[in-house]
């Protein structure tokens, strides 16, 4: 009986004095979860960029089609661009929109000299156009994986083309075409640091027809005639973006 007695009083002391053990002893908790900092799109940005296009040009007049086709001539043009733009970025989530303004100066330019010689076209006359500089404003919107973001753009393209009708023995038609039009495109970016963005960027051009009126002859005996014009536009670019810290992911 007093072996019992004593073991129930033993158990009862180390029972006490357990609290008083334990709040000496050190604790621990689990680690914190590591957050990986994420890329922040958000912001104002400007940059530079440059490439190079590919232009289709149809003429249209009075002779009418050619052959099976939806043009009296046609002929295409090459060259280079080079220009500057600027816009923001709103970002939420992994989600992109934003509004984006450049302007380019251009060397895009060609005839169809060589089908006018070969007799493909009803036409002795030598068509000439050099997109000399245009420019757009446009929406964009895209989707973000941290540092890379693929987007797509769409808007109002305005510039200038310079066209040339030259006919062997009536003479030089020269005159400047205030084009607009529509523009779309796609392309992807990639944020190489902090506020330096690299970007590949196609686009398409659609202009608006413009033509030669004639009373009833143009001014160096043509007939009258539209040009339809597109261009295509591949370009490379860097921007520099203000604001939009880098911030965590949870």
């Amino acid at each position: 009986m007093k072996r019992i007695l004593l073991t129930t009083v033993s158990l009862g002391v180390l029972g006490l004095l357990s609290p008083a053990f334990g709040a000496d002893l050190p604790t621990y908790s689990k680690a914190p979860v590591y957050a990986a900092p994420v890329y922040d799109w958000s912001g104002f940005y400007f940059g530079v960029f440059g490439g190079g296009g590919y232009g289709n040009h149809n003429v249209n007049d009075a002779f009418g089609n050619t052959g099976n086709a939806n043009f009296t001539a046609n002929y295409t043009s090459t060259g280079g661009v080079a220009g500057g733009e600027a816009g923001y970025n709103w970002q939420s989530g992994s989600y992109l929109i934003g509004l984006e303004g450049d302007v380019f100066w251009s060397g895009i330019k060609g005839n169809d000299s060589s089908g006018v010689a070969a007799g493909a076209f009803p036409i002795a006359a030598v068509d000439q156009d050099n997109l000399r500089w245009g420019g757009t404003v446009r929406v964009r919107s895209g989707f973000t994986i941290d540092r890379w973001l693929m987007f797509f753009t769409g808007g109002y393209a305005f510039g200038d083309i310079a066209h040339t009708n030259t006919d062997p023995a009536l003479g030089v038609d020269r005159f400047t075409v205030h084009a607009n039009g529509l523009t779309a495109g796609a392309g992807f970016a990639y944020a190489i640091t902090n506020n330096v963005i690299g970007k590949f960027e196609y686009r398409y051009y659609n202009f608006n027809g413009y033509n030669r009126p004639g009373t009833p002859l143009t001014v160096n005996g043509q007939l009258p005639y539209t040009t339809e014009t597109t261009y295509s536009v591949v370009t490379i670019g860097l921007d520099f973006k203000f604001g939009g810290p880098v911030v965590a992911k949870y």
